[in-house]
Order: structure tokens, then sequence, then C-alpha cells
């Protein structure tokens, strides 16, 4: 008889988006309202909580035996669930090698492990030759990366690291280790336009980005993304979701966006 979990409740998008990866989407009985990868899991799953909020009796209700959260933000409900007799994994990946130990521990926990490894050797790949892509750059530009706007608040973690592979310095890289978006937020706006960032990449997570709000910002006239239109938006689903798609979508993203750049500066 099997001792893994049969019936898994995840809270958060990546590690959805993990068992589909993994063909083991059978498992799951349960999904956030945010989830939004892969697509199809907001047809077949049930949505029985939103992210931080909800209602503890609607993932009772599937009955699940064991239920996957994400960071301090879904520690309330992680109590409440174990007080109810539920076991419970809390992940807390903040870094591209989070990311990849996230996968693998999704893996043990439902006999895949192999299918995990192989995963993790993929993205590996995509990390490897990006990285050597980078290296081959004239030049690399300084990139301001912006989570929020008002306040404003810089790029997570997992993001600067992206950034760093991609072949871009990350402006605000000594806060990219601070967890917490609200230790993360610019005491003066014009800090960022100070540093004269050559790329600015929002992902205003929840809302449509606005480059020319940006563009529009009082004392932002003479920087160099501002002055050279190099303004970018990359959707909050593919580089703020701690899962594959940073590193499959969000990476590819973010590499475009330094080699256009360095092809114009070169030229």
């Amino acid at each position: 008889m099997s001792r893994l979990p049969r019936r898994i409740v995840c809270l958060s998008t990546e590690t959805v988006e993990v068992l589909y990866a993994l063909g083991e989407q059978d498992r799951i009985v349960g999904i956030s309202g945010y989830a939004v990868i892969p697509p199809q899991a907001r047809k077949e799953k049930p949505k029985v909580f939103a992210f931080s909020t909800g209602d503890l009796d609607r993932i009772l209700a599937v009955q699940p035996d064991l239920v996957l959260c994400f960071c301090d933000l879904q520690a309330d409900i992680a109590r409440d669930l174990v007080k109810a007799g539920v076991a419970v994994h809390v992940f807390n990946q903040r870094s591209v090698e989070d990311i990849l130990a996230m996968i693998e521990t999704v893996g043990r926990l439902v006999g895949a492990e192999a299918r995990a490894n192989a995963l993790v050797g993929e993205l590996e790949g995509v990390i490897e030759s990006t990285r050597a892509a980078a290296a081959r750059l004239p030049r690399r530009p300084r990139v301001y990366f912006e989570e929020w706007d008002e306040p404003p608040i810089s790029g997570i973690r997992w993001v600067s690291e992206l950034i760093g592979i991609a072949g871009g310095d990350d402006v605000f890289a000594e806060f990219a280790h601070r967890t917490a978006a609200r230790d993360r937020i610019l005491a003066d706006p014009l800090e960022a336009a100070r540093r004269d960032p050559d790329i600015i990449i929002g992902s205003w997570c929840g809302k449509r980005f606005r480059p020319e709000k940006v563009a529009a910002r009082a004392g932002w006239d003479d920087v160099p993304a501002v002055r050279n239109a190099q303004i970018h938006e990359i959707k909050s689903a593919i580089i703020l979701s701690p899962g594959p798609v940073a590193i499959r979508e969000g990476l590819p993203a973010l590499a475009k966006l330094m080699a256009d750049w360095a092809d114009g500066v070169a030229g």
C-alpha cells in the first residue's frame, strides 16, 4: 500500500506547476484562486482558497492528506490546518537554488524523484546556456526591476539573480535578500533614477505595467533607460512566481532584453 499523499491541496501556483510538470496532477484536489500555471489547472481543479485569506472549511471539504503552502503570508492558514489535523509542508523558496530544491522536494513527496531530477536538469541547462550567452555580451546593462509602483518596490532575490544570469546588473541587488516586499520599498523614489539604470523592467503584480507613467516621473528625464526608451514589462505570472516558469520563460525574456540592449550599444 502506498504511503504517498493522494489528495493534495496547493495554496500557491508553483507547486501546482511542478505537480503538472511531473505528471502527478491527479493528486491535486484543490488550488489557490491565484494559481495560473498551467492554465488548465484553473479549469480542472477546484479553487479552495485565495492566497493569504479564505475559508478553512473549503480546504477541509476536499479531504486533503497534504497541503502545500508558501511563505510566511500563509503561516496562519498553515497553523490552522495543523490544528485541524492536516499534514502541511510550507515552502519558502527565495532564490534560484531554492526553486530547484523545491522541485526536488515536491518530487520526493509524491515519489517522482527521477522526473523531478530530470526537470531540474532541464532548468539547469537553461540557466547555463543563458549564462554562457550573457558572457559574450559586449556590455552588461544596469537594470532596475520594479515589482510595484506606489510605493516603488525593487525586485526580490530570485529576480535579481535571474537578471545577473541573463547578463545584467540589478541596481538594487543589496535589497534583494530582503524577503518581505515592505523591506524593499524605496524610501526615496528618486533613488532609482539616481542609480542610472540602462533598462527598467516593470512587473506590477496584479495590475498592468504602464511604461509611460514611469517615463513621465519627475526627475527621470535623464535616466538612460528613459532617454533610450528601454522601459519594458515582463508579466508577473512568469517572473514573480518562484517555480519552473521563472526559469523557463522569465529568464529567456530577461536575456532577450539584455541582448537587444547590448546589440544597440554595440551598433
